[in-house]
């Protein structure tokens, strides 16, 4: 069994998998995600686990190139945007409409998703390289 970083061996699995510039998901618990994309849900209930606990643990295992968000988070979820501003600084962020947002569902890798209620939590991260 492993010690540190990531336990979950599904999210692990898809990690390991990662290339560069390939996209990993991570959703609220709304977000529509088609029946063909590849899906880790963790949502447990309304909040569990939140949005920003399951983006640090992906961030501590990947290295992440660039995030790219809804436009609409500057202005319906001020909070979060503002605290991903912050605990992701040093990281590219691009920004979207949400529904071109979701048109880009199918290219991800996977998809996970969390219990996060509030309102354009979802983000698009880019794999980067180790070198």
């Amino acid at each position: 069994m492993k010690n540190t970083g990531m336990l979950n061996r599904d999210i692990t699995s898809v990690l390991a998998r990662l290339g560069h510039t390939d996209t990993l998901i991570i959703a609220d618990c709304g977000l529509p995600i088609p029946d063909e994309t590849v899906t880790i849900d963790l949502s447990i209930k309304v909040g569990t686990p939140d949005f920003l606990s399951v983006l640090e643990a992906i961030a501590d295992d990947m290295v992440i190139e660039e995030m790219t968000l809804a436009e609409e988070i500057k202005t319906s979820n001020l909070a979060l945007y503002n605290q991903l501003k912050t605990d992701y600084a040093g990281i590219p962020k691009k920004y979207l409409s949400h529904e071109n947002l979701k048109q880009e569902i199918t290219n991800a890798k996977a998809v996970i998703r969390t219990g996060e209620a509030t309102p354009f939590a979802n983000v698009i991260l880019k794999s980067g390289v180790i070198f």
